[in-house]
């Protein structure tokens, strides 16, 4: 019972943190103390200050409102890109462990190849055909990362879709659009969410790394991954410029990876 409550209550404090960190990008126009875009000579590498809590970066920018900008394009980007990749793999994982047959075998060999492979190789491999950006990075990551969600969908659909209810719903004449929509998902959502909760972290990994390699957003567009990058060749001389973004991105990744650890620590207790 001890452990019960101590589990609710690092979920409570990690969602907590999390919606603090959702809502900091969600108005970080309005938090930004400097238009993070401005240029200025004059304070170029400036150190943290009062009045520039975070410095300024080799431009002269406010390195604080260029983070908070940045929590914006990483946390929705991130969002965005683990939202596509879970609708499309649970609809494919669920179509192919209901129905089986060729449709089956083509899509799961497919995703055994996208396995074979590591993530962020195949990534870099494709966004470097497609020329960089943040549309060429989310979709270099999203090739292979719809497949984890369609081999958890099609196995926890294999383990229900001969389940009694799931026959008397064949039984009355129910169609299989009908039987996935109404029986199938709602049993699968709860494991398959928590795996796209697991996934924050990975993805934001994932963007933050191919900016800084120069393939994910382009300066001067903030984002904390291509803000590290700019900022390493003058470290020793500013290494706030590096050192805050680096901070932002490991604390949003460490508070959605406790997040998800913690969801699925109070699922399987309940």
């Amino acid at each position: 019972m001890k452990e019960q409550k101590h589990i609710k209550r690092r979920f409570i404090l990690s969602a907590v943190v999390a919606v603090i960190l959702i809502l900091i990008a969600i108005f970080s126009h309005q938090l930004a103390p400097h238009d993070p875009y401005q240029t200025n000579a004059a304070l170029i590498r400036k150190a943290p200050s009062m009045e520039y809590l975070f410095g300024t970066d080799n431009l002269g920018r406010c390195v604080f409102s260029r983070v908070l900008y940045g929590a914006k394009t990483t946390i929705f980007a991130t969002f965005f890109l683990v939202a596509i990749s879970f609708v499309i793999g649970t609809i494919a994982g669920m179509i192919c462990g209901y129905y089986g047959g060729i449709a089956d075998n083509i899509l799961m060999r497919l995703a055994d190849l996208m396995l074979a492979f590591p993530q962020m190789v195949v990534a870099i491999a494709v966004a470097g055909i497609l020329g960089g950006g943040l549309m060429g990075a989310m979709i270099a990551l999203g090739i292979t990362m719809w497949t984890s969600f369609a081999r958890l969908a099609r196995s926890h659909t294999l383990s229900i879709k001969k389940a009694p209810y799931i026959t008397a719903s064949k039984l009355a004449g129910k169609g299989g659009a009908y039987i996935l929509c109404v029986h199938v998902l709602p049993n699968i959502l709860e494991p398959v969410l928590i795996s796209a909760l697991t996934q924050i972290g990975t993805t934001m990994i994932g963007i933050s790394g191919l900016s800084f390699l120069g393939l994910g957003v382009v300066a001067p567009e903030a984002e904390w991954g291509s803000m590290i990058s700019e900022a390493r060749a003058y470290i020793q001389i500013a290494p706030w410029a590096v050192l805050y973004p680096a901070a932002a991105t490991i604390i949003t990744i460490v508070v959605f990876n406790y997040l998800g650890d913690a969801m699925m620590e109070y699922r399987n207790r309940h």
